[in-house]
């Protein structure tokens, strides 16, 4: 599963394995050996490698389907995984009316 997201994340980003091992540092054999799941990064390059893509590290290693990003503001809201999109619209409507409400007030 690693070895796949990585290779689509690459691609999505235009990378080759080439580029993806310089911006980590590493050999381009050690991208091939990842993408075909012969062997996992440690831990520090996963970091590297969900700071690159900007992705969480729950997403790189598959825990959640949403790529959320690596670095989220305080501001950031996340529904639960079973909201459904009327659901979601729910809840953005309330951010508004919570909005009209600040501004009503000043």
């Amino acid at each position: 599963m690693f070895g796949e997201l990585l290779r689509e994340l690459r691609k999505d980003h235009g990378m080759t394995q080439v580029d993806l091992a310089k911006e980590l540092s590493l050999s381009p054999l050690t991208i091939s050996a990842y993408e075909r799941s012969r062997c996992v990064p440690d831990d520090s390059t996963k970091v590297k490698i969900a700071k690159l893509f900007n992705i969480s590290l729950d997403y790189l290693l598959g825990l959640i389907r949403e790529p959320l990003p690596y670095e989220r503001s305080d501001h950031a809201v996340q529904c639960p995984q079973d909201f459904t999109a009327e659901d979601i619209q729910k809840v953005r409507e309330y951010i508004k009316f919570l909005e009209f409400q600040k501004k009503a007030k000043q």
